[in-house]
């Protein structure tokens, strides 16, 4: 834990937006751990079961007239689940996400197969092809530099438990620094093996590190090893 750390403020509510455990609350920031399988924000298919949709309406406590809402700050992927800060107002907004780059962000994932090494960083160039698909390649300038931090947790017969550092934050960077190194995500149906072995993505964004917006105090938002990523390295 960072020295002059400040403890997160944990929210008395006996009522949670369904998909979403709201983790700590105040007056800028609402932090939330989120189920795999609910997307943060809308897409053409899906408006309203959203993380961004529930929490609207639970910091208007259903009056559609109040002024009250969230604000976009970071994104996870539908199927990753884990931490995500929403801000309450643009200032706030606009200074988690111009100090983001700096903040640390640690996830948990379970993958196919046994790292030769028990620590390490995976480093390369990012790019997107036409179907949104996400891969590596060596021209620096025709991508984006991706840094990923590793370190092996617990190793089962066919699985290994990693600690992940994202050291920087490209979209499915995880995923595919994983994939290309011969140990894909659990339950990554479009850059590992499909499902086997789970129906869930076994990743999980487990804590963050930030800067308060108002107080500029350094605060830890954390969560466990889920119980579905457990399941998969005991035994």
């Amino acid at each position: 834990m960072p020295e002059n750390q400040s403890k997160p403020r944990s929210p008395s509510r006996r009522h949670q937006p369904r998909g979403l455990h709201i983790v700590h609350e105040d007056r800028d920031i609402l932090v939330v751990d989120k189920v795999s399988g609910l997307q943060t924000v809308s897409s053409a298919k899906v408006r309203e079961k959203t993380a961004y949709y529930l929490l609207n309406d639970y910091v208007r406590k259903g009056n559609h007239k109040s002024k009250n809402r969230v604000l976009i700050v970071h994104r996870l992927d539908r199927d990753t689940s884990g931490l995500i800060v929403f801000a309450k107002h643009i200032d706030a907004k606009r200074y988690l996400q111009d100090e983001w780059h700096g903040f640390e962000k640690m996830y948990y994932a379970v993958v196919h197969g046994n790292f030769p090494d028990k620590e390490g960083v995976f480093t390369s160039y990012l790019t997107e092809n036409r179907a949104h698909g996400v891969y590596s390649i060596d021209d620096p300038a025709k991508g984006k530099l991706a840094r990923t931090g590793y370190r092996v947790l617990k190793k089962s017969r066919s699985h290994s438990l990693l600690e992940i550092d994202l050291l920087t934050g490209r979209k499915h960077q995880i995923r595919v620094h994983l994939s290309e190194n011969g140990c894909p995500v659990v339950g990554d149906r479009r850059y590992g093996k499909g499902s086997r072995g789970s129906r869930k993505l076994a990743l999980h964004a487990a804590s963050l590190t930030i800067r308060h917006p108002h107080s500029k105090e350094t605060v830890r938002f954390e969560t466990g090893i889920p119980a579905h990523l457990q399941s998969l390295v005991n035994g």
